[in-house]
């Protein structure tokens, strides 16, 4: 009897190691589902995608995306490719990784498109060296939602200072004889943000004083983000989620999320998910309850007394 009740209590044991296994790895599982759905929505209100947009993209259902976002959906490769496509990201973007870095997505980006020697620098730089930062006078780039008043703002006040004003948007439509909503129809997300970068490097090079106003999603390509914070005095253009939203209806634009009835809802997700990074800019320009005047005015004296520098007006009196 003795060596029988041993014999049932090891098979006991064994049943609930087993179990208790099983419990662990279902319980891995779904934080798995769960920060993989996090990360799609992440990414899709990074690209200002609604899910009735980013369904149409990809080809992937709405209910289906709905589920995968909730940590509910077990997405095959497949399908979580196509949602990768969708948004202009890459598939291993979308899969969760705990200790990876911020910088790595600008690293990576990098480093596969440089040649041996770059390679070799950064190799001499991650060792402990440091590299100098970009000088950034008289170069002032604009941030922030759709919505903002970067290009109203960014016009008045380089007209004041005697600078350039530049709309990247207009820069893009310029370089590819092509208006934007072309580009997305064409070539999608991920063509959008590689002409982005190609007419942001050719702008780097220009000489000269300069206000650029930037498209809300800039923020989304982790390599063409970096060159604005490195080459401009990067300004965040901030207001309040209604005055995003009465601003973009004033100009006849809803794009991305026309005919979405939960439009304000997606607004305030996509501001949510992209604030951490507006926030990374040198200055912040609240425009909230300001008259256009007011806005345009504290954000001169903001690029006044940072950058040190007088009105093209005050300059020549």
């Amino acid at each position: 009897m003795d060596r029988a009740d041993d014999v049932q209590d090891r098979a006991w044991t064994r049943a609930e190691e087993a179990d208790n296994a099983a419990s662990h790895a279902g319980d891995a599982e779904a934080e798995f589902l769960t920060a993989l759905g996090a990360r799609v929505r992440h990414l899709r209100a990074m690209r200002g995608m609604s899910r009735k947009v980013l369904s149409a993209a990809s080809g992937v259902s709405e209910r289906y995306i709905a589920q995968l976002e909730s940590g509910q959906g077990n997405v095959s490769i497949i399908l979580l490719r196509r949602v990768a496509l969708a948004t202009g990201a890459r598939l291993e973007d979308l899969i969760p990784a705990a200790d990876a870095s911020p910088d790595w997505p600008v690293i990576r980006d990098l480093l596969r498109g440089a040649p041996p020697g770059i390679i070799a620098q950064v190799k001499h730089l991650l060792s402990g060296k440091s590299a100098a930062h970009a000088q950034t006078e008289q170069r002032v780039a604009l941030i922030g939602l759709r919505g903002a008043g970067k290009s109203t703002l960014g016009r008045i006040v380089a007209e004041r200072l005697g600078w350039q004003f530049v709309e990247l948007n207009k820069e893009i439509e310029r370089d590819n004889d092509t208006s934007v909503p072309e580009i997305f129809a064409m070539y999608g997300q991920e063509g959008y943000r590689r002409f982005e970068q190609g007419a942001l490097r050719k702008l780097i090079a220009r000489d000269g004083p300069m206000l650029l106003a930037t498209g809300g999603g800039i923020v989304a390509e982790p390599v063409t983000f970096e060159l604005i914070l490195s080459s401009f005095y990067a300004i965040w253009i901030k207001a309040e989620p209604d005055e995003h939203m009465r601003r973009v209806r004033e100009q006849g634009d809803l794009r991305p999320m026309a005919g979405d009835a939960s439009a304000m809802q997606e607004l305030r997700t996509i501001l949510a998910s992209r604030e951490p990074f507006y926030a990374r800019a040198r200055a912040t320009v609240d425009t909230a309850g300001l008259s256009v005047e007011g806005a345009a005015e504290r954000l001169y004296d903001v690029i006044s007394s940072k950058l040190k520098i007088k009105s093209a007006a005050a300059s020549t009196s």
